[in-house]
This record gives structure tokens, C-alpha cells and sequence, in this order.
């Protein structure tokens, strides 16, 4: 069994290179995307077992971009993580499976991704 997955897509660059040095040192395999556009491709190319994704990018913001991927695909777990707790009352972002607010503290993040990773491998 390889390593698990992730694909962090955020428009800003100190955010993935903190969540790809956090999560790496987890034990995953990251990923990352600045914008809808480069992870639909990076998507295709090595299908993610999991989805980080900030809600407010340029172009396509994150709501969108989930709502597109819940099209085409229902199964991938997706976290939306945000500067700002407000987006946890839009019922836009409850297709995620989790919904986290941006850190320097990745607890709360890592532990949300080992839970939900772990709860997939469950259903199996």
C-alpha cells in the first residue's frame, strides 16, 4: 500500500508550502495547486485520495470548484479550509466532508485528514 495522496489547492504560496512540509512529515504524498484551473489537470494526472480546498481564490473560488467536482465525482474526500469561520454557516460547503479554519497550528487540519482518510479505508 503506497503513500496516501493529497492535493492542497490554495492561491497562496506560503499556505501550500506550510501544508506540504506539515503533511509530508505525515507520512503523505502532496500535491499542489494555486487555482481551480491547475488542479482540475494535477486531478487527471494523479488522482488524490484527498482534497484541501481554500474557499476564496481568483476565478473559480473553492464553492465552485467543489461543486464541479461533486459533479463529477461523489466519492473523494474534500476538506475546505478558510481564513474565515463565516463560510461554516454556508450550506455551500457542506458537500465537503470537513470544514477547517486556516492555522499556523496544522492539528486541527492533520488530525480532520487522518480521521477522515481513516473512515474512508473503513468503508471498505
Amino acid at each position: 500500500m503506497g503513500k496516501k495522496r493529497i492535493l492542497v489547492i490554495d492561491d497562496e504560496e506560503n499556505i501550500r508550502i506550510l501544508y506540504k512540509e506539515n503533511l509530508e512529515d505525515e507520512g503523505y504524498e502532496v500535491i499542489l495547486a494555486s487555482c481551480a484551473e491547475e488542479a482540475n489537470t494535477k486531478m487527471k494526472e494523479s488522482y488524490p485520495d484527498l482534497v484541501t480546498l481554500d474557499i476564496k481564490m481568483p476565478e473559480m473560488d473553492g464553492i465552485e470548484f467543489l461543486r464541479k467536482l461533486r459533479e463529477s465525482d461523489k466519492n473523494i474526500p474534500v476538506v475546505m479550509c478558510s481564513a474565515y469561520g463565516v463560510y461554516k454557516q454556508d450550506f455551500r460547503v457542506w458537500a465537503s466532508d470537513a470544514y477547517v479554519v486556516k492555522s499556523s497550528d496544522m492539528r486541527e487540519l492533520k488530525s480532520t485528514i487522518k480521521e477522515i482518510l481513516k473512515r474512508k479505508k473503513d468503508l471498505k
